[in-house]
């Protein structure tokens, strides 16, 4: 796959960004058991009922009432029973293909908002009912434009919820700008988002908005893990795909954060999505002494890399990889050889922030998560969660479903939660981004036998407490 990527208007934005960081080297009781009561819209608001969907509790009021989710911050009433309209909300997520792990959380979070919405929401005195229509993209980007535009020319959608990767979430996004939808989305790095869809910084989008890390933090948080390690040289695994593309650019990505810290760079050149032999390229790692791994490959081919690696006694000190062990399902697939592996964290349940929509922490809709799937949570409850929040902030305050009022609204979003602060534009980026909060993890089997990813790395949030320090592999 080629990139559309401008990579002069990256450099521009993100040069200065990238080699500073790498010199410095249920929604539950979410809803309900959250602690307070629901608080009434109105001086009629019904009495509100405890439901429960998917094993996750919410707060719900009787038809003709409007009441906030308890312990929120978020503008969105909830009550008055739909009785004057409908909404359409649209949403697009990989549920299956290779990239299904990070529609993983989507049931649990879906399950749970429409039972939270199940009475109506309030837009401007009056009462919606919600159809929430979910499409799966199957993982391919040809798929993901085509149901967007399902979405768009046969459901109606009012707005569009979109996750993950660039692969995913621009075909939906170009969709959306090119039939004036309100686009929202999350999990993918901003700048392939952004000019992988050759945005300009001066002007942005009118329709598309997304919040997630940017690809500096993320070489500036492994940068840091290089520096603790004593890393001296770095192998650098990156696809031919957006995300690949602008990790692997010389000037802006993993090479600018090598060289920056003063680092040897041993980089094969990319690799094709679903390769199946790894054998030249772990070899020329071994003859060039790499010491460290680096690169931002999907699961099902980090699996294959990592092991073929180690059957060929490929055995470097340090693993950082961003994407590929995201969801413990991934580290457990590698069995021992997945203790020790590092990456990315933007969403944990020692996370000191709160849902906007619920007032319940980090740690509470994590455990809620736990308890309804009998899984391990996922960094992806966190973000999906997050989408709806400013979802529904901004349908309340555009004060009416027009389409152009509801996209003014996102953009003027700044929201605090679950994942941190949202507000669109702050600190030099584009106006149509809001970059989120980033530390580094690392995966460590405990002595129950189960892997739990651990904060080692906190230099660029300090406000995210680390629980563990960085242990190196040989």
């Amino acid at each position: 796959m080629t990139s559309n990527i401008d990579r002069q208007r990256l450099e521009e934005l993100s040069r200065r960004g990238f080699l500073g960081l790498a010199g410095a080297g249920g929604l539950a009781a979410a809803l309900a058991a959250c602690g307070s009561s629901s608080k009434s819209a109105s001086t009629t608001a019904a009495a509100a009922a405890t439901t429960t969907a998917g094993g996750v509790s919410a707060v719900t009021t009787a038809a003709g009432g409007a009441t906030a989710a308890a312990g929120g911050t978020n503008a969105m009433k909830f009550g008055g029973g739909g009785k004057d309209g409908k909404l359409k909300i649209g949403f697009t997520a990989p549920l299956s293909g290779p990239l299904a792990g990070f529609g993983e959380a989507n049931d649990f979070i879906v399950g749970a908002m429409k039972t939270l919405m199940a009475g109506g929401v309030m837009i401007g005195g009056k009462s919606y009912a919600v159809d929430l229509i979910q499409r799966d993209t199957q993982s391919n980007s040809d798929t993901a434009a085509a149901q967007a535009g399902k979405l768009i020319t046969e459901d109606g959608v009012d707005l569009i919820m979109a996750i993950a990767t660039p692969e995913m979430i621009n075909p939906v996004a170009d969709q959306c700008e090119a039939n004036g939808i309100p686009c929202i989305s999350t999990l993918a790095p901003w700048q392939p988002y952004f000019f992988g869809r050759k945005g300009d910084p001066a002007k942005g989008f009118d329709w598309t908005y997304h919040w997630f890390w940017g690809a500096d933090q993320l070489v500036g948080v492994f940068g840091s893990m290089w520096k603790t390690a004593g890393s001296t040289g770095v192998g650098l695994i990156c696809p031919n795909d957006p995300d690949g593309l602008a990790l692997a650019d010389a000037k802006t990505g993993f090479p600018a954060g090598v060289t920056g810290a003063g680092l040897k760079l041993t980089d094969p050149g990319r690799f094709n999505t679903g390769t199946n032999d790894f054998t030249t390229i772990v070899g020329q790692f071994k003859s060039a002494g790499v010491d460290t791994l680096c690169g931002i490959p999907i699961p099902p081919d980090f699996a294959t890399f990592w092991k073929q690696a180690k059957q060929q006694g490929f055995n470097p000190k340090l693993v950082t990889v961003a994407k590929a062990v995201l969801f413990p399902a991934a580290v457990e697939a590698l069995a021992d050889i997945g203790d020790g592996i590092s990456s990315e964290v933007w969403w944990s349940p020692n996370h000191p922030f709160k849902s906007s929509l619920t007032g319940t922490t980090s740690k509470a809709l994590a455990d809620e998560y736990t308890k309804a799937t009998g899984k391990q949570w996922t960094q992806f409850v966190g973000f999906v969660h997050s989408l709806f929040e400013v979802t529904l902030d901004s349908l309340a305050r555009a004060g009416s479903t027009d389409k152009k009022a509801v996209a003014a609204a996102v953009g003027k979003t700044s929201l605090d939660t679950i994942v941190g602060n949202v507000t669109f534009g702050k600190g030099g980026v584009p106006k149509n981004i809001a970059p989120t909060s980033l530390v580094g993890g690392q995966w460590q089997k405990q002595a129950n036998g189960k892997f739990d990813l651990v904060i080692v790395e906190n230099g660029l949030a300090p406000n995210i407490p680390t629980g563990g320090k960085l242990k190196l592999l040989s």
